[in-house]
């Protein structure tokens, strides 16, 4: 039998057959051991073959077959492992906010790279912007003009005032997305008023650390009532980046990866050889100077947001 991972649990998956059976499945060990370094071989959006248990209603999963793509992090943590957040994805979106919680370009970066690494198309959704100060204003218009000009599709989102929710609705309709970004980032009540029949748990931020408090702990994929599917996630905190080469990473970043060509050696790294053209665009203004600063960061591997200054415009 054949069917679609919609949760994992992490010892147990819920698999939608074609019919709209939902089917409990566990994993077998030769399944672990196939070569997948990840904590999670089989993800959310993974289509898979399973067999029944004899007398039993719960089934064993015998095989993932091939994925279109898939999103992988690293753990920020010690043991750094690596974790497939899900999989078979027609786009990936992010949820920021430019405060309470505040969302660091080095973050939103890392999730960029990663889905352009893996081919998955993305989409920077700015949410609660009915909160933000006339600095925070200031700030996001310097980072739509960013993103737009690397080549995202960038959405501007407010559930007070319904702002951004109508083009957030058509972005998701017939598509399965990810939808993913810090805990407190309103992901949750975005989905639940564009889709009020789904009512995903929601929670306070909390005052004492700015940060958000998790409600989702499991990858779930949701269908939706105007079609498509959402792949709602927990939120997450670190995103690492997984087994890039320094030379390869500046081909993650469209508006670098346009120009490089440009650039007097072929094989410029782009932060001390000369006639470089990255470089040049940066001292033009036509590059974003927190964009090069990720790149930058990812290509030495010091990347740290929590060092990170939240004004950009201090200097």
């Amino acid at each position: 039998m054949q069917g679609t991972v919609t949760k994992s649990t992490g010892s147990w998956y819920q698999v939608k057959t074609d019919t709209g059976e939902i089917i409990q499945c566990r994993i077998v060990g030769k399944l672990r051991l196939r070569g997948i370094k990840s904590t999670n071989p089989v993800a959310v959006g993974d289509v898979v073959e399973f067999k029944m248990e004899e007398g039993e209603e719960t089934a064993v999963i015998s095989d993932i077959l091939p994925r279109k793509n898939y999103i992988i992090r690293k753990s920020v943590n010690l043991a750094k492992q690596t974790q497939i957040i899900a999989a078979n994805l027609d786009q990936a979106v992010l949820i920021v906010t430019l405060d309470f919680p505040k969302t660091y370009p080095r973050f939103i970066d890392r999730f960029l790279v990663t889905a352009e690494a893996y081919s998955i198309p993305a989409v920077v959704v700015f949410n609660k912007v009915d909160l933000y100060s006339d600095a925070d204003l200031d700030e996001l218009e310097f980072y739509t003009l960013a993103y737009e000009d690397a080549g995202y599709t960038v959405l501007h989102s407010s559930v007070p005032g319904e702002l951004g929710l109508e083009e957030l609705k058509e972005l998701l309709q017939n598509k399965t997305s990810l939808l993913s970004g810090h805990s407190g980032v309103g992901k949750s009540t975005l989905v639940n008023t564009v889709e009020p029949g789904l009512d995903l748990k929601t929670k306070a931020i909390s005052l004492s650390h700015h940060q958000g408090q998790h409600t989702t702990t499991f990858a779930e994929m949701f269908e939706l009532s105007f079609g498509g599917n959402i792949i709602d996630t927990p939120g997450i905190r670190g995103f690492g980046l997984v087994d890039m080469e320094k030379e390869e990473i500046g081909d993650y970043f469209p508006e670098i990866f346009r120009i490089k060509g440009q650039c007097k050696f072929n094989n410029c790294i782009h932060i001390e050889e000369p006639g470089c053209a990255i470089k040049a665009a940066l001292e033009e203004g036509e590059l974003a100077y927190t964009r090069y600063d990720s790149y930058v960061n990812f290509v030495n591997g010091t990347d740290e947001d929590e060092n990170y200054r939240k004004d950009i415009y201090a200097n």
